[in-house]
């Protein structure tokens, strides 16, 4: 009787040894899946300076035997492979010579074809969240099997090593392409952003772009439960936790996250028009600070808004995952930079000051950066051992359009990429569209591992970045033509208007610069009249002061000021000493207290009279008795002026509210902000009806605010000391007049910004294919293992030059372009031979369709190409 031997290892004991085991025959299995692939008849082409190595496997038995495996094969539905193993060979290269990659590395029980898992792949590319489990459902449908969750599993582990296999044999091919250094991709995979020639001519900024964080690709934290896989996916996208938490404790938390409130009424003291600032202190276990915790004093509406959103989002999700999202950047053409895992928090500064730190570190030149948070964010990075370098360089950190029209009116003044010098009609929202295609993998990676959940997510933005490159001519054709046409109708409208507003350019200008200013100093009170109220009521404490009679004695007291009397002797057998002089030591230290402050009063007064070289001023001054009937209607005034700080602050708002072709996720997020502000008026109404019954002055309904259209028709406020009703920038038709001058500037920059950024891919393209040509040419000669994979490679790189060319072609055939249409050269590189390259544009700017050489190409191949770009030109 036999007894079979229980496997006592753990799950993770498994998983390790596992893992090992591929190390070993990894090598192998690549270079056999490489001959299967792509035809190498034997051994001998194998890369000599990459050789695998010789490991003799556990496996090993006789010199040649035959082994049978079950496979999984869509294209044949076969359900046995049968190969021979020869001595010193490992059955699963010899599955991947015959086109089978088996789910284990020592004894396989299922085989699946690379077909099937290259099917497999696709699938994901356009399809990120369809899952493994899916696909194996589809596989049993058509095997007509009943689904079982091993055969899922086999599938997923065959994957991850195909995805290893792709992912090593591209990274050789970059590195024969000069393309091995990491940070190669965020450098120069977007040629418009890093392909930098010779003689440009410097614009505001050398590269746009936008970081954000997203909480939608969770991971569940798996606390009861001993995780078994350890391996760490290597890729070029993330950049390491260790690097972030670097950043960690420079920005300690400043404010605490303030609790969501339903209140809408009340007399809450809000100072900026939005929920009332927190009262409760940090908590001191939390010394990590949020992007918003880097201005001082009380935090900005922008930084109380923000902070009320990630309050609620923390209540929400925080509490199960490990990694609770993702904080990415991205250039302004949609192209990744890097990626950086949220670890069992929410956004914190360190993510935000890390990604600039690498944007220092490995981007060369300036860069204007949007960040939803962006305005005061800035503060947080002035902080921090980024933002020296970061201002050094002349870079700057604005809020995103559409997210910039839900802060407050001062900050889109300042912040908003309407207004900011250089930043052409890039609306810097490219994370939210970036996010909006990657949500998609939510459902497949919140229970995933960290290894496959990287895996994934690094599949979907590679797919990103190369679709994203193959509309590069396309967007810089798009934006040409929308700022073309900015331009064309902001100029016949200026042109038209301006004469019937009586106002020049340079009028209109000013006009801009002194709304600016005028938003910049906004108060509930005239600054200019701070002094001297707070002269006179100094003055008015010190009179009653003096007027207050000296306590001497019992029962006497002296309005003349201090001097001296005696106590009449007390007699008589209730007579308590201890109580009168208890009564005495009281009265003496109440003179004590009111002759301190006189003298405190006096010196402040001195300080003052001082500071504006004046004398003292009597009751009889005009100033005096001026000051002193303000001060008695003060509140009501200070009531009045917070009032109309807000209403105009959302009167100037509110037009953004139905911005054309605002998504209905961006416009319900800057509605949720005008309801603030809505709740903030009407408290400050509760406020100023109190303080206006008191005096007899008119009151206001809120019904009859809450419509008006601008603030002309608030009759009520022309009262107050910064009345905007005369002013000119404050008339509805010039500021319309501003707004267009303002994207006309923004347009015109566009322009140059695309004549920039075409010409460099133009250059781009035209040098790769001079590489390409020759690394072929080497290879072939050389008969590497790489030639077919990299044949590949160009292939589908060539039909995304062709398409990009195709309209940049369009673009250069456009009357009104005035850039250069023929390419520059890259700072840095050598001359290249002009014979030497495939030429893509002839020389009169039309398509040529020899882009296929037959060195490069079989006969059916360049056939294919030339058709491709037949079409594509017409």
């Amino acid at each position: 009787m036999c007894s079979v031997r229980t496997d006592e290892r753990t799950w993770r004991d498994r998983l390790r040894t596992r893992e090992d085991n591929w190390k070993q025959v990894f090598p192998r299995v690549k270079a056999a899946y490489l001959r299967w692939k792509y035809r190498v008849p034997g051994r001998q082409e194998e890369r000599k300076r990459k050789a695998p190595e010789e490991n003799t496997p556990s496996e090993e038995g006789a010199p040649s035997s035959e082994h049978t495996v079950v496979c999984v094969d869509l294209y044949s539905l076969r359900k046995e492979i049968s190969v021979v193993v020869s001595s010193g060979q490992w059955t699963v290269e010899a599955l991947a010579l015959a086109g089978y990659l088996g789910n284990t590395p020592v004894g396989p029980s299922i085989a699946i074809s690379f077909e099937t898992l290259e099917l497999f792949r696709c699938l994901k590319l356009v399809k990120p969240s369809f899952s493994t489990e899916a696909f194996a459902k589809l596989v049993c449908y058509k095997y007509y099997m009943v689904y079982r969750r091993h055969y899922r599993t086999a599938l997923a582990d065959a994957f991850d090593i195909y995805l290893e296999v792709l992912d090593d044999v591209d990274a050789e091919i970059q590195e024969l392409l000069g393309r091995g250094d990491p940070n190669w991709r965020p450098r120069f995979g977007c040629p418009p952003c890093g392909y930098k020639l010779e003689g440009e001519v410097p614009l505001r900024f050398d590269r746009t772009g936008s970081m954000d964080a997203n909480n939608s690709l969770k991971r569940l934290l798996r606390k009861y439960r001993n995780v078994g896989d350890r391996r760490v996916h290597k890729n070029p996208y993330y950049l390491p936790p260790a690097f972030v938490d670097q950043f960690a404790k420079q920005v300690p938390a400043r404010q605490a996250q303030p609790k969501p409130t339903a209140d809408l009424g009340g007399d809450g003291d809000d100072v900026d028009g939005t929920d009332p600032a927190p009262t409760s202190a940090p908590d001191p276990t939390d010394t990590e600070g949020d992007p918003t915790d880097g201005e001082a004093g009380a935090p900005s509406p922008c930084a109380t808004n923000w902070k009320a959103a990630a309050a609620d989002e923390k209540k929400k999700l925080w509490g199960g995952f490990d990694e609770t999202g993702i904080f990415a950047s991205a250039c302004r053409h949609g192209r990744i930079l890097w990626i950086a895992d949220m670890i069992q928090s929410g956004e914190l500064a360190k993510y935000g000051i890390a990604m600039v730190d690498k944007i220092n570190t490995e981007l060369p030149g300036n860069i204007l950066l949007g960040y939803d948070i962006g305005c005061v964010f800035q503060g947080t990075l002035a902080r921090s051992s980024a933002g020296p370098e970061f201002r050094k360089r002349g870079s700057l950190c604005i809020v995103n359009a559409f997210h910039g029209y839900s802060h407050s009116y001062l900050c889109q003044l300042h912040h908003h990429p309407n207004v900011i010098t250089g930043a052409g009609i890039e609306d810097l929202e490219t994370m939210e569209r970036i996010f909006s295609g990657s949500n998609a993998l939510a459902s497949i990676i919140r229970y995933a591992s960290k290894y496959r959940r990287h895996a994934l997510i690094t599949l979907h933005f590679h797919r990103w970045d190369e679709d994203k490159y193959t509309n590069l001519a396309i967007f810089l054709r798009n934006n040409y033509l929308q700022a073309m046409k900015i331009v064309e109708e902001s100029e016949e409208f200026l042109r038209t208007v301006l004469p019937q507003l009586q106002l020049t350019e340079a009028q209109l200008i000013e006009a801009a610069e002194e709304e600016r200013v005028y938003f910049s100093t906004l108060r509930d009170e005239n600054p200019d009249d701070e002094w001297a109220l707070s002269y006179v009521e100094r003055l008015e404490d010190l009179r009653a002061m003096k007027c207050v009679p000296f306590r001497f004695v019992s029962g006497t007291s002296s309005s003349e000021g201090p001097g001296l009397s005696f106590q009449a002797p007390y007699t008589g057998p209730i007579t308590d000493y201890n109580a009168h002089a208890r009564e005495t030591r009281r009265t003496e230290s109440v003179n004590r207290v009111l002759r301190t402050r006189i003298d405190t009063l006096d010196q402040e007064l001195a300080e003052i009279e001082d500071t504006w070289n004046m004398a003292r001023w009597l009751p009889t001054d005009p100033r005096y008795t001026t000051a002193k009937a303000y001060i008695a209607t003060r509140r009501y005034h200070q009531a009045l002026g917070k009032l109309q700080r807000l209403v105009i602050q959302r009167l100037f708002e509110l037009h953004k509210l139905h911005l054309a072709q605002t998504g209905y996720k961006m416009r319900t997020h800057i509605a949720k902000n005008m309801q603030k502000r809505s709740s903030a008026i009407r408290r400050a109404i509760a406020t100023y009806n109190k303080v206006a019954a008191a005096l007899q002055k008119p009151l206001v309904d809120w019904n009859q605010v809450s419509h008006y259209s601008f603030v002309r028709e608030f009759a009520l406020l022309h009262g107050s000391w910064n009345d905007v009703s005369g002013k000119t920038w404050a008339r509805p038709e010039v500021r319309q007049a501003i707004g267009t001058w303002r994207r006309l500037q923004r347009a015109g920059e566009e322009i140059q910004i695309v004549y920039r950024d075409a010409r460099r891919l133009h250059t781009h393209i035209r040098d790769e294919q001079d590489d390409f040509a020759a690394l072929l040419k080497q290879l072939k000669d050389s008969n590497d293992i790489l030639h077919g994979p990299t044949l590949e490679f160009i292939r589908h790189r060539e039909a995304q030059n062709a398409y990009n060319l195709a309209f940049l072609d369009e673009l250069h055939k456009d009357p009104r372009f005035a850039g250069e249409k023929t390419p520059g050269r890259r700072e840095g590189r050598a001359v290249t031979s002009e014979h030497s390259i495939p030429r893509i544009f002839s020389d009169h700017g039309t398509i040529e369709t020899d882009i296929g050489s037959e060195e490069m190409y079989d006969d059916d191949a360049q056939a294919q190409a030339g058709a491709l770009l037949d079409y594509i030109a017409q």
